[in-house]
């Protein structure tokens, strides 16, 4: 019997506008290298990703502020275009979230994860995450959700500057709206701002404690809950280079075997009953060197490549072999193999890498979206610098936004030359 159901398509769904999403691109390689048919749902205007020759077809996606019922509608038309139910792999977090909420509408076009007893938006949800950690005792920056302007001007200096400051959940920030799904607020006049802009982003603003970057302080955990609850697939991993630096996506990633965050992974997976993929991210405290849980995002992680094993085992071919009722191969772990990703760390893709590497846009079986990126990238850079350099009127008053819904701005790439989102000032 072949090690997949090749029969069984894929269907990967990301609702965000990020056109340099390279992790919605390592999934279609892994599954199209299998011989599985892969569908795209995902805004691919002027993105590497539709490049690929291992997509088989892309759909059209939701509108940005699309609800569940539109996205449950997208989803039931990409399912009458195919011969049976597909592996549904939400890419980003809104997806997930909305993929849990529809999870009995979606069944019978789609395989997904056992039914657990946590829904994905219970994790996502910073401000349930930490009450989470309180309640299973995982280390966790500590947080307060202040209740005016006053008080998170207070709980700014109570906590001691800088802060770092969160969107409970910022899958529901409105695009265009500059809000950030977390940033480093260095005064208690910041705090006071930002809190203002509650109404504007759709979610409580969270103000948590900054544990400061530093060497070997970054760490992530990806796995794959399986249907007995097992977490299989994955491994630990460090944060080797960010972007921006210190402060944001994993730029450079090492597999690096750290037991007692794997060991805590399990114990989270058992107590919450999670099932499926999930992403973690922990910043270790220079003072105590416990590893703090920052994020759990429900859904592969960018850099979910660096996880393959010797026998090609990565988290996403772990969910489609599940799914499909198929044993998992026993490969071995890879420690000391890399992840690059050459537009934010190009010098890194360029060194040697006597371990192996694997970078998110060049592959040698699949050459187009390596070099589109390229092109793409170098038009995206250049509007952004045009964008700083032209001179601008005096702002007016800015008006109520009404939130729009599953907009998640949460993984899209920082502008060339200003301040991304600061996820790594707690992590």
């Amino acid at each position: 019997m072949p090690l997949f159901d090749t029969r069984v398509p894929a269907v990967l769904l990301r609702t965000d506008r990020n056109p340099f999403h390279h992790g919605t691109l390592g999934a279609v390689r892994s599954l199209g290298r299998t011989g599985v048919e892969v569908h795209v749902v995902a805004d691919c205007a002027g993105s590497p990703v539709g490049r690929s020759r291992f997509v088989r077809r892309l759909h059209a996606p939701p509108a940005a502020d699309a609800g569940p019922d539109e996205i449950a509608a997208v989803l039931h038309r990409v399912a009458a275009t195919l011969p049976g139910p597909a592996v549904l792999v939400p890419m980003d977090d809104a997806s997930a979230v909305a993929v849990g909420r529809l999870r009995a509408g979606l069944a019978p076009g789609y395989l997904l994860p056992e039914p657990s007893d946590v829904l994905p938006e219970h994790v996502a949800d910073k401000a349930e995450l930490a009450a989470v950690c309180a309640a299973l005792d995982v280390p966790h920056p500590v947080t307060v959700a202040p209740d005016s302007p006053a008080g998170a001007a207070s709980a700014a200096w109570r906590l001691g500057l800088p802060v770092v400051a969160k969107w409970s959940r910022p899958w529901l920030l409105p695009a265009g709206s500059g809000l950030r799904s977390t940033v480093l607020v260095r005064s208690a006049q910041e705090a006071r701002e930002l809190y203002a802009r509650t109404p504007e982003a759709g979610s409580p603003l969270l103000l948590q404690e900054f544990l400061p970057p530093g060497e070997d302080r970054d760490w992530f955990v990806h796995g794959y809950a399986d249907r007995s609850g097992t977490l299989v697939a994955g491994g630990t991993g460090r944060k080797l280079h960010s972007w921006p630096r210190g402060a944001g996506l994993t730029a450079v990633g090492a597999w690096a075997h750290r037991p007692p965050l794997w060991r805590l992974a399990t114990r989270l997976v058992a107590e919450l009953g999670y099932r499926g993929i999930l992403d973690l991210d922990f910043r270790r405290c220079a003072t105590t060197g416990r590893h703090h849980l920052l994020d759990f995002n429900p859904r592969p992680g960018a850099q979910f490549r660096l996880f393959t094993d010797t026998a090609g085992l990565d988290v996403v071919r772990a969910l489609h072999l599940d799914l499909t009722r198929r044993p998992l191969p026993g490969g071995q772990p890879r420690p000391g193999r890399t992840f690059v990703v050459e537009n934010y760390a190009p010098l890194a893709a360029l060194r040697p890498a006597p371990a192996g590497r694997e970078l998110a846009w060049h592959a040698p079986d699949d050459l187009a979206p390596g070099l589109a990126m390229w092109s793409l990238w170098s038009a995206h850079v250049s509007r952004r610098l045009r964008g700083r350099l032209r001179p601008t009127a005096p702002v007016a008053a800015r008006p109520h936004v009404p939130p729009a819904r599953h907009a998640d701005t949460s993984t899209a790439p920082a502008a060339p030359g200003r301040p991304g989102d600061e996820k790594a000032g707690s992590r």
